[in-house]
């Protein structure tokens, strides 16, 4: 199975060298889509085995996944795997990800925190309660229910990926995931998988601003398509 690793990376130069050097201890193909850093990313990057894409200016997190899975599939991925580039997704969870695909049970695998007593207290309490409300209001706007919705450590399947297109930016990408997973019927399981808060993961995205930003998308990315 060709498995290609898409990691979307905004600033990230502080991290990106060990999260590469993680990845590269891996049989998977690399895809770094730059979404317009102006940090040392393009150099850092130059050193390692990497398919480099760059935005020229910054798009936002879902338009970085998609241009990265568009990527996948032009290498003719047979599964795609959406890893962060802050050092929050461990590499050795990628095959358990992948299980389900490669066993033909499920199109798309997605990574819960929220699996066990261990990986809900690794969560910030704060982010804990608000990532609660995110999912409620995700499974009202979609039907699809889940235990994590905004992980952003999932597998798709070939046929997931040409099926699935993004055009929300921001945080609320994560519920048009779920929106295209119900249109395109596609199976779908979770996952127990890890997070990792750093002191650098917790400094740069783990505020409680982000989380709130969370709900904001969700319900303007719902009244925008209403309104359509």
């Amino acid at each position: 199975m060709h498995v290609v690793v898409v990691i979307p990376a905004y600033n990230e130069g502080e991290q990106l060298q060990v999260t590469l050097t993680e990845l590269c201890s891996t049989p998977y193909t690399l895809v770094l889509v730059d979404d317009g850093s102006t940090d040392q990313t393009g150099e850092i990057v130059r050193h390692y085995p990497v398919h480099y894409v760059r935005h020229p200016v910054n798009l936002g997190q879902g338009a970085a996944l998609e241009t990265g899975t568009r990527y996948a599939v032009h290498l003719k991925a047979d599964a795609v795997i959406h890893f962060d580039a802050d050092g929050q997704h461990p590499v050795d969870e990628i095959p358990a990800l992948l299980d389900p695909i490669l066993r033909g049970e499920a199109d798309v695998v997605l990574g819960s925190r929220f699996f066990g007593s261990q990986g809900i207290a690794a969560v910030p309490p704060s982010k804990r309660i608000l990532l609660r409300a995110a999912r409620l209001v995700s499974a009202l706007f979609t039907g699809v229910w889940l235990t994590d919705t905004h992980n952003g450590f999932r597998a798709l399947s070939r046929k997931a990926a040409l099926s699935i297109s993004l055009r929300e930016s921001g945080f609320a990408h994560a519920t048009e995931i779920l929106e295209e997973i119900r249109r395109h019927g596609l199976r779908y399981c979770e996952i127990p998988v890890t997070i990792r808060y750093t002191e650098y993961s917790r400094r740069k995205g783990q505020k409680l601003r982000n989380s709130l930003n969370i709900l904001f998308d969700l319900i303007l990315h719902k009244v925008s398509h209403g309104v359509n």
